[in-house]
Parts: structure tokens; sequence; C-alpha cells
């Protein structure tokens, strides 16, 4: 099961104890994936939610009958697109319950159906979470967080998607619409939102999977940076000993070790005999003891008397 399937499948097993915040989630999700069948003159003759996801199927048949007490049908047909999958349908026949229903969520706005989210569904904080969570379930999905951090709302509508939007960010998220082909897709790229928004639909075991995942992630990003920058550190290392090898070699064949000044001799010497040592470490080797800024000093001038005897060299054969 994919992780977004086991966010569903947690917020399907959610069923509000408040009778409002259950009507905030149903308006959520006929705004998304409910038909609304009318005739001529514009009357609703019945009401058909369509999913493909069973648990949310279920839900969605538990709320309508919870909330309103009415029948309920439910449908399953196979998906001619792909094979292995249905498509659930859940229906309301009764065009008396239809239309009670579409007025109770504030779908019906005068007299004709309104795809929006009314201020008096969404009054209070719980009833925003439920809202939110209903949208999730009817269009939303999230990709493997072990991959990429990414949560998204998909609809036709540019009204709802922004009226969703406005929804989210109430807490304090940043959520952006971008169209993709005929679809808004309201969309949270952050970690940490994803999680607080999980928080706010109320997936608080999927909110702990993804977090133990956020966790491992950053122990093993930092466990790279450390060993990248140990890395890089070595190889700085190792190029500058090969260097300094390489300068010492030359004033050895030109005007030999023995003409540079002693502390300068020494140490050239030392270079030699360690190769692979640190600066650190060539200074505890001296008589006294030298710190690495003055190793590393000694080492410059060295490099400096390479570098004037081959432009000496140089400017001889020229």
């Amino acid at each position: 099961m994919s992780f977004s399937s086991k966010v569903k499948d947690e917020l399907a097993r959610h069923i509000g104890e408040a009778r409002h915040c259950r009507i905030a989630e149903i308006a959520a999700i006929i705004n998304v994936c409910g038909k609304i069948k009318e005739n001529e003159k514009g009357e609703v003759l019945s009401l058909k939610i369509q999913t493909e996801n069973a648990a949310v199927a279920r839900k969605c048949f538990t709320l309508l009958k919870k909330t309103f007490n009415i029948k309920v049908e439910i449908s399953i047909k196979k998906n001619i697109y792909l094979k292995k999958h249905r498509i659930y349908h859940i229906y309301v026949m009764d065009s008396e319950e239809a239309l009670t229903i579409l007025k109770v969520t504030k779908l019906l706005v005068n007299c004709k159906v309104d795809r929006h989210i009314s201020p008096l569904i969404v009054q209070t904080a719980c009833c925003k979470r439920a809202y939110i969570r209903g949208a999730f379930l009817a269009s939303g999905s999230i990709s493997d967080p072990e991959k990429t951090y990414h949560l998204e709302f998909v609809n036709q509508e540019e009204k709802h998607t922004i009226e969703l939007m406005r929804l989210v960010n109430t807490f304090e998220m940043d959520a952006k619409i971008v169209l993709r082909k005929k679809y808004y897709v309201l969309y949270l790229k952050e970690g940490n939102q994803i999680v607080d928004l999980l928080n706010i639909m109320e997936a608080h075991v999927a909110l702990m999977e993804l977090e133990n995942l956020r966790i491992l992630k950053e122990m093993r990003n930092n466990v790279n940076r450390i060993v990248n920058c140990e890395t890089a550190n070595i190889n700085k290392t190792v190029s500058a000993a090969v260097k300094q090898l390489q300068d010492i070699g030359y004033i050895d064949q030109t005007i030999g070790l023995g003409a540079l000044p002693e502390n300068l001799e020494s140490i050239a010497r030392l270079r030699i005999e360690n190769s692979d040592a640190s600066l650190t470490e060539l200074g505890q080797l001296l008589d006294p003891v030298v710190g690495k800024s003055g190793v590393n000093h000694r080492l410059r001038k060295i490099s400096q008397i390479a570098e004037k005897l081959k432009s000496t060299r140089e400017e001889f054969h020229d």
C-alpha cells in the first residue's frame, strides 16, 4: 500500500462525532467528486459521489447515513481504462433527500447548485479541519516521503481550489496553486508543512510515520555532509602534501636541501619522511614543537623558493 493510500485509509476511519463537522466533510467530498443530476428546469433529481478508493466510498456511505438518516445506494464498476481498478458510486436517488443534502451543505444558492465553500460550513476550526480532510479524501494525494515531499489536491473548479487554498492557509500554511492541463492543483512541498497538514486532518499515525522518515532522512543527509566534508578535507590535505613534496624534490635536485635555512631544511626533511602527516603532526615532530600555522608558514616559504628557482631557470633557458 502506498503512503498516500495509508493516509486515506486512516482518514476514512475517522468519523466525526459532531454533526456540523460531518456536514463540512460531506460538503468537501460533494464539491470535488459529487455529480448532481438536474432536470430541464434545474431541479435536483439525484446525487452521486464517485471514487476509486474503497475506504473513501465506505466513509461517504457512512457519513450520509449517519448524518442524514437517508437511503444510500452503492455500486461498483470496473474502470474501462484501468482494468485492475474499480470505481465506486454512492447514490442518493430520492430527489427530496438529495435536495436536503445540498441545502444543508450550502451547495444550493438561490435554488442553483454552486460549488463553493460557504463560510457557514467552516465557521469553527474543527469544521475547517473536517472540510480539508474531506477534500483530501476526494482529490488529494501525497508522494512517497522517502523520495520527496509533495502533497496536493486536484480540482477542475478554479473557484473552489482558490477557496480551499485560503482555507488551508488559515492554518499558517503556504499552499500554492498551479494549472496542470485542465486541472487546478493546490500543493505543499515543505516537509514540515505536510506534517502540519496531516495533523490538521487528524492523520496522526501517518504523521508519526512521516516524522520518523524525516528524522532518518535528516540523519542520513547529515552523515553524508560530514563524510563529504571530511573527504574534501582529506583530498585538500593530500593535494597540498603532494605539491609540497614536488617543491622539496625540485629544490633538492637543483640547489640541494642543505642550501635552505636550518628551519626550512628540517621541515622539508620531515615532510619527505612523513608524507601522509598533517601539518599539526609535522609540528609535533619538530624540536622545539611548532604549531600548525608555523609549519604552514615554513612550507609556504619552501614553495616560494621552488617557484623562484623555476622562474630563474626558465629565464636562463629563454
